[in-house]
């Protein structure tokens, strides 16, 4: 596939792969965020989020009440005070000093009141990105396959992670603001026309014009602030996607190639995020300016109404009094304003994250389920059909069936459809038509937990995640005892080589295996199978990655295993199948021939030139 995200991509390129609009065939991928959720939505569903949260949300808007209160009637001690030494000489210090100790009580208690607001803001945002994290993850967990192989995992992982975070910054700053704003223009207004209802209507009737500045801006800004999270998981994804593939990046000289793909990406965020940004931040300056204005004009008001008591009769200390009320009625539209940018950054990580969470699991498990009490280890395909694109069909017509303790190999060149024959077994995919049965019981009718109980996998690609050796091999037994991992490890022929590591079994591994080479990644898997003791086998190319002599050490310890288990062997070299109970041969999704290994040699077929073409050179 040609890198969508090449320096040489238009930038309509770049945003289409970042918004998910383009699939691997170039034609459109029913992506996540191809519904845009209404603001209206993405708020109540936040709101919805922090429902059982409720008495730090109810603790936070009472203390956030409290503060403003105590704040808004400081400047009324203030005015007093002021009153009470309006000239040299004519200090009142008797009335005074009550209200200077007042106003401290007040400054003390105001402070308290505010701290206790912010710590309660901060548990309700922390504990409602806990449970959107949880909601996100559980639905990455719940995703079937086909959906997860068809996004970039890095883009899943940003929105778990990053975009949570961003939603946590712009609740923390919006419930804040929220709080605090709305008692302060309610407190605000009803102090400033219990003094003078005239200078009272003179701010109310500027307050729009700021309100309409800010929201003009938002408005603008809004779709710059999606573009750049989009680019954001897009990033990730593609910086995942090489960090994780680095040898192969090297080894076929790609970085030069790589570091454009990662150019393109990274300068079309930074144009889109510089837009967003810039745009974003006119709108406190803006905001500023048209408040500043109405202080001005208070200020100007309240003097004629000192002067010539019309058309109000105001004292010095009131003027002081109101223009302080000017400033905090203001207070929340400025600090509004200014958090705009976090706020819109948080709305569209929230809709990114509800799209995960709203993307379709897989299909439920049915209400009353069908158990297999005693596994034997039955298999049968019955007229299956399957393909991952309706218009490009890939198996039909697959049908066999596996007695218990019997080895079925499937084999066939690339492509065919025999990894695919495990993942519908498995239920990765459901199938098109036709049943899958294990021991009599249809898999659709099964939990899928406890059908994929009955199999031990090995596949072609390892997996080892960041632990030690023993927990590695334990992972699919975690009540094993060391003991019973050792003796696992020597079946897979892996004892020898964890002995030689710096701390044996309890080595801690990398990600991914660490320093480990493939043929030893590929044992240690092999010990977590032998370990599990499962009743069905399913190797995928399970030997491919080590070495001759010891292939035939770990295929000597699969025979043993598979003695009385049944087992489905999926296999590119025909040497390790030729003791197979049954060869299935496929070809473009069918099965063309059946039969044990000397009967296929004999019928002169396709099986019998592709193992011609693998050994002609020995001979």
């Amino acid at each position: 596939m040609a890198n969508p995200y090449a320096a040489s991509g238009g930038a309509g390129t770049i945003m289409a792969n970042a918004r998910g609009d383009i699939g691997d065939d170039g034609g459109p991928a029913g992506r996540l965020d191809e519904r845009a959720i209404p603001t209206a939505e993405v708020t109540r569903r936040l709101l919805a989020y922090t429902r059982p949260h409720m008495v730090s949300l109810v603790a936070s808007f009472v203390a956030s009440a409290v503060s403003v209160v105590l704040q808004l009637y400081a400047p009324i001690v203030v005015g007093r005070a002021i009153d009470c030494m309006v000239s040299a000489g004519a200090v009142d210090l008797a009335a005074l000093m009550p209200l200077l100790q007042q106003l401290a009580l007040v400054v003390v208690a105001a402070a308290v009141t505010q701290w206790l607001s912010g710590y309660c803001t901060n548990r309700l945002t922390y504990e409602t990105v806990r449970d959107l994290r949880i909601d996100a993850f559980a639905r990455v967990r719940d995703l079937p396959l086909s959906f997860v192989d068809a996004h970039s995992h890095g883009d899943l992982l940003s929105r778990v992670v990053n975009d949570a975070d961003q939603v946590g910054d712009g609740l923390l700053q919006g419930l804040t603001q929220l709080f605090t704003g709305v008692v302060t223009i309610v407190g605000t207004l009803a102090f400033m026309f219990s003094v003078s209802v005239p200078v009272g209507l003179v701010v109310v009737i500027v307050t729009p014009a700021s309100m309409l500045v800010a929201w003009l801006i938002a408005r603008y800004s809004a779709q710059g602030f999606k573009d750049q999270q989009a680019l954001q998981g897009s990033l990730g994804g593609y910086a995942e996607e090489m960090v994780g593939n680095q040898k192969l990046v090297c080894s076929f000289a790609y970085g030069d190639r790589a570091q454009a793909g990662f150019d393109g990406i990274n300068e079309r965020l930074r144009g889109v995020g510089e837009r967003a940004q810039f745009t974003s931040s006119l709108s406190n300056p803006a905001t500023r300016l048209v408040n500043n204005i109405t202080y001005a004009v208070v200020a100007v008001v309240g003097c004629i109404c000192v002067i010539s008591g019309w058309p109000s009769v105001l004292t010095v200390g009131q003027v002081q009094t109101f223009l302080s009320y000017a400033n905090q009625y203001m207070k929340p539209f400025n600090e509004i304003s200014g958090v705009i940018t976090q706020i819109q950054t948080a709305y569209a990580s929230a809709r990114r994250l509800f799209a995960l969470i709203d993307a379709p699991a897989q299909s439920a498990d049915p209400s009353e389920p069908e158990q297999d009490e005693e596994p034997q280890g039955t298999l049968e395909f019955s007229h299956v059909d399957f393909s991952y694109v309706p218009e490009r069909p890939l198996l039909q017509d697959i049908s066999f069936k596996a007695e218990p303790g019997q080895t079925i190999a499937l084999v066939g060149p690339t492509g065919c459809g025999k990894t695919t024959l495990i993942n519908l077994l498995l239920r990765f995919y459901d199938v098109d038509a036709g049943q899958i049965l294990v021991d009599g019981h249809d898999t659709s009718n099964m939990r899928r937990e406890d059908l994929r109980a009955l199999f031990g996998m090995v596949l072609q690609d390892t997996w080892l995640f960041r632990g030690t050796v023993r927990e590695n091999i334990a992972y699919g037994t975690p009540g094993a005892t060391l003991d019973e991992v050792v003796a696992a490890a020597k079946q897979a022929h892996a004892h020898k080589f964890i002995e030689q590591l710096p701390q044996g079994y309890d080595t801690l591994l990398g990600e991914d295996g660490g320093s480990l080479s493939q043929g030893q990644r590929q044992l240690l898997c092999i010990a977590r199978v032998m370990l599990a003791n499962p009743t069905i086998l399913l190797l995928d190319e399970a030997t491919s990655s080590i070495d001759t002599r010891t292939e035939l050490q770990v295929q000597d310890a699969f025979d043993r295993m598979m003695e009385g288990r049944t087992s489905l062997v999926v296999a590119h070299r025909l040497s390790t199948v030729r003791d197979a109970d049954c060869i299935l041969v496929m070809r473009d999704g069918h099965i063309i021939e059946r039969g044990t290994h000397g009967e296929l040699l004999c019928q002169g077929g396709f099986y019998a030139s592709l193992y011609e073409s693998q050994f002609e050179g020995t001979r």
